[in-house]
């Protein structure tokens, strides 16, 4: 009976696992990877990842080691910490994926949390160095994302009534901006530059800016080489015929594909759906 319950949990949380959208999946799932081993490693790995992947808004380091803009947000101080980042990228974030598509949200994503990284080095200055860690810069642009594309859309709260994504969002920003140089050890100044970049880049989006393409630049720059295919026999028609119905059909998923990264999953005709998921499970 124990077995069958622990069965039927992993499977549950496996199945729900698989049905967030790509980009949140991913992310969330990088984040619990290098949470874990900096968690099973104690203070010194913990230490070791704070050192050499925090982002150091001390001058020259944030332009010799540019890693740092990234990989700062992939790694917490606690718990709590993690689970909440974690949270609130997985309740705000799957309507804007699904509105701009997997790669538009992830340079949403990774541009709020740089230039909430940059905003820090470049005021650092008057309120001191520290370094950096979580992702809380990417995910409050995320929040702005979600409330300039679903501005009314209810927050619901414990113990709080249902507030409209707008408000709650500037709500927290202005929270970040009152405690500014208030040593609480929150980075305050990276959730601002987040919320900037957020705004900045789903305002692009909606002006019709192909965000997607940046992504599409470093696929294409590493795309693994295909292998050579073997020559053909001549006297096997049916594999010809074959590749190039493999062929239309992947051009029509590629195009399926783009019209979802540019106008999200809502855009799709029924016949496109249908394509799309018939494609799907041909892959």
């Amino acid at each position: 009976m124990q077995n069958s319950s622990y069965d039927s949990f992993w499977n549950t949380s496996r199945r729900g696992f698989n049905r967030m959208p790509v980009a949140i999946r991913t992310i969330i799932a990088i984040n619990t990877i290098l949470f874990v081993v900096q968690t099973l490693g104690g203070n010194f790995l913990a230490s070791w990842f704070t050192q050499n992947l925090g982002f150091d808004p001390s001058f020259p380091t944030f332009l010799t080691q540019p890693w740092r803009l990234i990989t700062y947000a992939f790694i917490h101080a606690g718990f709590l910490h993690f689970v909440f980042n974690m949270l609130w990228l997985w309740w705000m974030g799957r309507a804007v994926e699904e509105t701009v598509g997997p790669r538009s949200f992830t340079v949403i994503y990774l541009g709020a949390g740089m230039l909430g990284a940059l905003l820090d080095a470049a005021i650092a200055q008057v309120f001191g160095f520290a370094f950096v860690i979580g992702a809380s810069g990417a995910v409050t642009g995320v929040l702005v994302a979600f409330a300039m594309l679903y501005p009314r859309a209810p927050i619901m709260l414990f113990l709080f009534p249902p507030i409209e994504a707008r408000y709650f969002v500037v709500g927290w920003i202005a929270i970040d901006i009152l405690f500014l140089g208030s040593n609480d050890g929150v980075a305050r100044l990276v959730h601002i530059g987040g919320a900037l970049g957020g705004y900045l880049l789903i305002k692009a989006h909606k002006n019709g800016t192909d965000l997607s393409v940046i992504i599409r630049y470093f696929e294409h720059l590493f795309k693994k080489v295909k292998p050579e295919r073997k020559p053909k026999n001549k006297n096997m028609r049916i594999v010809q015929d074959v590749e190039i119905v493999e062929e239309v059909e992947q051009s029509e998923l590629d195009e399926i594909l783009d019209k979802i990264s540019r106008h999200g999953y809502d855009a799709l005709s029924k016949e496109e759906k249908k394509k799309l998921f018939d494609l799907s499970n041909k892959k």
